[in-house]
């Protein structure tokens, strides 16, 4: 038997209709709005997601980076490419130079913004490809490499990891000092009051960072808003758990 108001036919009388015109089968509890009784319901399909392609990566792109931090008389302290086309670029001030951007010893917001502003025009005139790009000071930790950055820090705390170990341990921690051939790394094994010498050449190192120091204030380095974030055109953020862009 066919269902009320769905199959059923009225017969009309005279001007008006009959009792069974514009009889309707309503829905039931629960039933989804606008439904129709005896109609299958259609789904959207979700659109297929697409996979990320991570930019390619064409020889002498540091170089480029390289470039054009030096022509703004900053140091490129060093760079990474990160998964999902992440570009991050870690700057520092250089001692002596007189910054538009205003006096500080430490790397501002206000740098990390103007060296992104340029590096979006010279990337993309040298045909460097990425998906974000986040330039940044080097923090409270940062990495010592080159010859420059010993020089720069000698008479500083710094942790030091060599390539092999020496009297069983690789890493050191203590205030670094030229020597005459190479350097020396000064520390407290904890034994006897009596400080140690390391003495280490570069090709010696593994890592070498310097140790974070707090001022008595209680503000460190990396209290000063010196990172700047900045989205290629087109490209989408990408969160990590706690919601924040990833680094």
């Amino acid at each position: 038997m066919s269902e009320s108001g769905i199959h059923g036919k009225s017969k009309e009388t005279g001007k008006g209709k009959g009792k069974g015109a514009g009889n309707r089968a309503k829905p039931g509890p629960g039933a989804p709005a606008g439904r129709v009784p005896g109609r299958p319901i259609r789904r959207a399909t979700p659109a297929p997601s697409v996979p990320f392609v991570e930019p390619v990566v064409r020889p002498g792109w540091r170089e480029a980076i390289e470039r054009t931090v030096h022509a703004l008389n900053y140091e490129l302290v060093d760079v990474e490419r990160a998964p999902r086309g992440l570009l991050r670029i870690y700057i520092d001030r250089v001692g002596g130079q007189v910054y538009p951007t205003g006096e500080s010893e430490f790397v501002l917001v206000e740098d990390c913004e103007q060296v992104t502003r340029q590096l979006q025009y010279s990337l993309e005139v040298d045909g460097v490809d990425y998906a974000r790009l986040e330039v940044s000071s080097p923090g409270l930790d940062r990495p010592l490499r080159r010859e420059t950055d010993y020089e720069r820090f000698a008479g500083q705390a710094v942790s030091l990891t060599l390539k092999l170990p020496f009297q069983g341990r690789k890493v050191y921690k203590g205030d670094l000092q030229r020597a005459e051939v190479g350097w020396n790394l000064e520390f407290s094994d904890g034994k006897t009051s009596q400080a140690q010498v390391l003495a280490f050449t570069l090709d010696e190192v593994r890592e070498a960072r310097l140790v974070p120091v707090v001022d008595f204030k209680g503000r460190s380095r990396d209290s000063f808003p010196d990172v700047a974030r900045v989205l290629a055109p087109g490209a989408q953020p990408v969160t990590d758990q706690s919601g924040d862009l990833n680094r």
